[in-house]
Parts: structure tokens; sequence; C-alpha cells
């Protein structure tokens, strides 16, 4: 199976991780300090469950979302279908790009409407809080993976036109490990690590790269994605 797909996705997470830094600031700093000993010395294995948490939901769905491209409604002969879906899905992308980079906030308004469903789940985190050992960590990084976020969404639009729950499921597991470093970082080093994020050099950079894979996407549409996608992306 061609890896080139999977490693664009790590890719985006990778640099676009500083919107989520910055985006789940707060956040991340309120879990640096509860994961902190009397002593003051971080505890890295629960910065590492919180994280492997997150990337569980993530991947779990990515399955959920390709099995639902999998439809036979979907791709049983209905190409136009899916074109439509893999054009929005680069779309998303060249949105989160230019999100990134500072000119618009296209994806504002879906990370608004996210908000819906995480105030249902934000309540259940308070039960881990304050969290002592990886118990605790882990099930509020599964609950911290449902987190409005226009990045993760740009993802899961392209996981929806992989067609195959285990393509799906891949494609987000390769996105989240990419944020991983990102998130990490920012849990045992949170002041450097947000000043850094917040860098509009570093946030312009990572908004090009992502604006780039959007690009290259819609120009080989034809062939949704060319080789980059193939092996990734149904094709019928």
């Amino acid at each position: 199976m061609p890896e080139t797909g999977y490693l664009a996705v790590f890719l985006i997470g990778l640099l676009g991780g500083t919107h989520c830094v910055s985006m789940c600031g707060g956040i991340v700093g309120a879990l640096t300090v509860q994961v902190h000993t009397p002593g003051g010395k971080p505890q890295w294995p629960l910065h590492l469950g919180y994280n492997l948490g997150r990337i569980t939901t993530y991947t779990a769905l990515g399955g959920v979302v390709g099995t639902l491209g999998s439809v036979g409604m979907l791709y049983d002969g209905m190409l136009p279908v899916q074109m439509s879906l893999y054009v929005l899905a680069n779309l998303m992308l060249i949105a989160l790009g230019l999100y990134l980079t500072g000119f618009t906030r296209l994806l504002a308004p879906l990370e608004r409407g996210g908000h819906v469903l995480w105030r249902r789940i934000q309540p259940l985190t308070r039960r881990f809080l304050p969290a002592r050992s990886l118990k605790q960590a882990l099930p509020l990084g599964l609950l911290w993976g449902f987190i409005p976020c226009g990045l993760t969404y740009s993802i899961l639009a392209t996981a929806l036109v992989t067609g195959s729950g285990a393509r799906g499921a891949g494609l987000m597991l390769a996105f989240g490990l990419g944020t991983l470093p990102n998130l990490l970082l920012a849990g045992m080093l949170f002041k450097r690590f947000r000043d850094f994020t917040r860098n509009p050099k570093v946030r312009f950079a990572s908004g090009l790269l992502v604006l780039g894979f959007g690009v290259f996407g819609l120009y080989h549409a034809p062939t949704l994605g060319g080789e980059l996608w193939s092996g990734v992306v149904c094709v019928t």
C-alpha cells in the first residue's frame, strides 16, 4: 500500500499542529498544572496518556467516517459524488491553510458548530480531574479528542473519501501521530512552546504547507489525487 498519502497527512498534523497548540493552549496549560508532582516535576507518562487517548479517538472517528464513505450508495458507480467529496476535502485543506496564515477565518464557524457536541462532552472530563494516574489521563485524552478543531475536521473530510473504515482509521492515526510532538511538547514545555507556535512566521509556514496539499489535491482531482493519494482515496 503506498505510504505517500499517509506521510502527507502526518506532515499536515506535524506542522498544522501549531494551530492545535494555539487553539487549545488554555486546555494544555490546565493539564500541565494537573500533572505536576508536589515537587514540581512534570509527569511525562501522564502527558503521553492524554495524547494516546486523543489519538485513539481520532483513529476511531476516522474508522467510522471511512466506513460511512464506503456505503454503496456513495461509491457504487457514483463517481460524481466521490469527486465532489474529494474536492470538498481539499477545499477544507485550503481553507485551513489560509486560516493558519491569518488571511481568513473560514473554518471558525465550523469549529463553533463543533462546540455544540463539545458542550455535552466537556462535563464528563471533570470526573478525571485532577489527573494523578494513567487510569485518569487516558480516558481524559479520549474525551479530549472531541474538542472542536478545524484541522481535525479537514482530515476527517479526507477520511470520508477513503471509502474504507481501515483506510480512514489509518489516515486519522497518521494525522494524530503528526500532532503528537506539538501537543506533547506543549504539555511538558508549555510556555516556551506556546510562544514558538504563536510566532507569525511559524504559523505562516505551516499554513503554506497545508495550503499546498490542498492545491495539489485539487490540481489532481481528475485522477483523485494522482500518486500522492494512491491507495488512500477510494477510486471506482
